[in-house]
């Protein structure tokens, strides 16, 4: 089995795990002393949550 094959049986675990982060940070960031750090993880979340799609467009141009 290929790697693209394991990312799309995972990919709604990498949705759901990067969701949470994101609103993780998002809350975090409603806080004036951890804004920043809040704002990273809402970053993190998105780009868990966005792997398997940023993998597929990548892997399709190489």
């Amino acid at each position: 089995m290929s790697l693209q094959l394991y990312l799309e049986i995972a990919s709604y675990a990498f949705n759901l795990i990067g969701l949470v982060v994101c609103l993780a940070g998002l809350t975090l960031a409603q806080r004036t002393r951890h804004r920043w750090p809040g704002y990273l993880f809402a970053v993190g979340g998105f780009l868990i949550a966005a792997f398997p799609v940023l993998y597929q467009m990548l892997a399709a141009t190489a």
